[in-house]
């Protein structure tokens, strides 16, 4: 069932139960999906009842924002459900069509990527998707201050999120930016990440740090005119690829790692730290050809103060090496190395 369809979406609303007179009638032995299932979230309670009814039966539910199912306090079939979450294409799946440049232009989201013309899809998918959640769901009553929130935040790519900053260029207020935010992870279209700060020796920022959920999305919203550096976006970019790459690795592992960054208040950084049942890995992300002594800087420092942990610098260039025990080498390798039936090793050992 698709509720995208406007006879189904509103037959459902109307008679939720006419989901179980359709089951009901259906083979029991194969799974019944039910797509965009926040357009209707009355229907979990019905899900729920056709589960206890009959143990055998098996649902897929999908959808594309998580924010309507909490708002209306629906049944979220807690104890008889598994979630997943389905990420942005992996350099992995794609193999040999994996192209850092048009990733890094266009990103990785399905209906961009199998599109001729993948910049105007991904604008018209980015225009839609909020002209349809956002106002068709008035989850927001200024799209005028949305929309300056949108550009604003943009900058905050693979950055500490500074909400009162951001409100202040939004010319906004700051529990509405808080808010916005909230409604961008709702939809699925941004994550943050945590400081790590296991058993941390230096004082480190409190700040989390701010990824949109697929480089192609932030590349359509970020302004770039005349006094916009190139250099700066691309960085901020090929950060947030590999950022949603390690975070799509990590759920589809069942979630036994999890994603940070390092920061210490004296202003050492190191992009992305993979922390859980992989070990500790301070991973830095170099949008250069050229690695030069002073980019590993921070690692070292990071792996001072964590001397298990190893370090892996993914860089533009061709130079594989291992440098004062961390791992240099080019980041689209690396990205197409890593599977979720590979372990973090197995996949810089590769590459």
């Amino acid at each position: 069932m698709d509720l995208l369809a406007p006879d189904a979406q509103r037959r459902l609303a109307a008679r939720p139960e006419a989901l179980a007179e359709t089951v009901r009638a259906a083979p029991s032995d194969k799974p019944f999906i039910i797509d965009e299932i926040q357009k209707v979230p009355e229907l979990l309670d019905v899900v729920h009842l056709l589960i206890e009814e009959r143990r055998g039966r098996r649902f897929i539910l999908t959808g594309s924002s998580a924010r309507k199912l909490k708002r209306g306090g629906a049944d979220l079939l807690a104890g008889r459900a598994s979630v997943s979450r389905l990420h942005p294409f992996l350099a992995s799946e794609l193999g040999e069509r994996f192209d850092l440049g048009d990733a890094l232009r266009n990103g990785l989201l399905p209906v961009v990527w199998s599109s001729r013309d993948r910049e105007r899809s991904l604008q018209a998918y980015v225009d839609l998707y909020m002209r349809e959640e956002i106002q068709t769901e008035g989850l927001t009553r200024s799209l005028g201050t949305f929309a300056r929130f949108l550009e604003t935040i943009s900058f905050s790519q693979a950055g500490l999120l500074n909400l009162s900053a951001i409100a202040r260029d939004a010319q906004a207020g700051r529990k509405a930016v808080e808010a916005y935010v909230g409604i961008l992870e709702d939809l699925l279209l941004a994550f943050r990440i945590p400081v790590f700060a296991r058993r941390a020796r230096r004082k480190i920022t409190t700040h989390p740090k701010f990824f949109f959920a697929d480089t192609g999305i932030f590349r359509a919203l970020r302004p770039a005119g005349p006094l916009d550096r190139r250099e700066e976006i691309e960085g901020q970019a090929i950060e947030g690829l590999v950022a949603q790459h390690l975070r799509a690795w990590i759920d589809y592992r069942g979630g036994k790692d999890h994603l940070h960054f390092w920061r210490t208040q004296a202003g050492s950084e190191v992009d992305l730290v993979l922390y859980g049942e992989s070990g500790i890995w301070g991973v830095e992300v170099k949008n250069s050809g050229r690695v030069r002594d002073e980019d590993l800087r921070n690692l070292r420092g990071f792996l001072e103060e964590y001397p298990s942990a190893r370090g892996i610098l993914l860089h533009r260039g061709t130079e594989r090496a291992l440098r004062g025990g961390i791992l240099v080498t080019p980041c689209a390798p690396f990205l197409t190395a890593l599977r979720p039936d590979r372990s973090m090793e197995d996949a810089a050992e590769t590459a």
